[in-house]
């Protein structure tokens, strides 16, 4: 089983149900946390204190305005701390709302009432490079009047397609399909 270790309830809403369409079979959970100082708080303890072997863990948080590789080198010694060394860790550039914003079509799909706006601005350039947004929950909130985080990572869960211009969004999907494959040979195995 694949276990998650969030920052907040929104990024645990989104992975309910993204990882269940894009991730057929694959066992997880998600353990949601109020905020990085909690979630930082926790990962070792929690590590520390898991029993069921042969599990996996994915650490992840919003960079937010911080150091992405700074960032992930903390988050990699807590959970070299909690003595799992091998814990995935993804940063999320630069807010879980940039993944929204790298995929369009999934975005207008959701928020059929803002579709046309969504796609024309959307568009500019200043949106090519969604995990350079500064603010994206901002941006969603100009330009979706009725955009609200946990309903919105759910509704986002059930749209977002593995195209996307988010390059953390692209790494985050390729880290959980390694370690899918590892549990899937794990599983094989004798």
């Amino acid at each position: 089983m694949l276990v998650f270790l969030v920052e907040e309830p929104s990024m645990a809403d989104l992975l309910n149900v993204l990882l269940h369409r894009l991730f057929p079979g694959l066992e997880f959970r998600c353990i949601e946390h109020e905020g990085k100082q909690d979630l930082e708080k926790s990962v070792p303890r929690k590590l520390r204190a898991w029993r069921k072997p042969g599990d996996r863990f994915v650490v992840m948080r919003d960079q937010d305005a911080a150091d992405c590789h700074a960032v992930k080198a903390r988050l990699k010694a807590l959970c070299e701390q909690g003595g799992h060394a091998d814990a995935l860790v993804r940063v999320v550039c630069r807010e879980l709302e940039a993944w929204y914003l790298g995929d369009v079509e999934s975005l207008a799909g959701a928020f059929p009432g803002s579709a046309g706006k969504l796609r024309r601005e959307l568009r500019k350039s200043q949106f090519r490079n969604p995990d350079r947004v500064v603010g994206p929950s901002k941006v969603l909130d100009d330009l979706i009047p009725e955009f609200n985080k946990r309903p919105g990572a759910r509704a986002m869960g059930e749209k977002l397609t593995r195209e996307n211009r988010s390059r953390s969004y692209q790494v985050f999907l390729e880290g959980v399909e390694r370690l899918h494959q590892q549990l899937v040979g794990d599983v094989s195995q004798p």
